[in-house]
């Protein structure tokens, strides 16, 4: 996870308009953001960012 993706999770989260674990609608926000990459980053890495969400640590790159 880069600092861009993290940046673009903690902002949806910011919102508070859903349940971070709600992938669908965490990517339908993203979506409407614009935020390409972070919608990239969930279709290849849902454990990954389940993870983040859990602990709050990221395996950075």
């Amino acid at each position: 996870m880069n600092e861009i993706i993290m940046q673009q999770i903690l902002a949806i989260r910011e919102t508070g308009e859903t349940n971070m674990f709600d992938l669908p609608v965490v990517t339908s926000i993203a979506l409407r953001a614009g935020y390409t990459e972070l919608v990239d980053y969930l279709e290849k890495n849902k454990g990954e960012y389940v993870h983040f969400i859990l602990t709050g640590e990221a395996k950075t790159e």
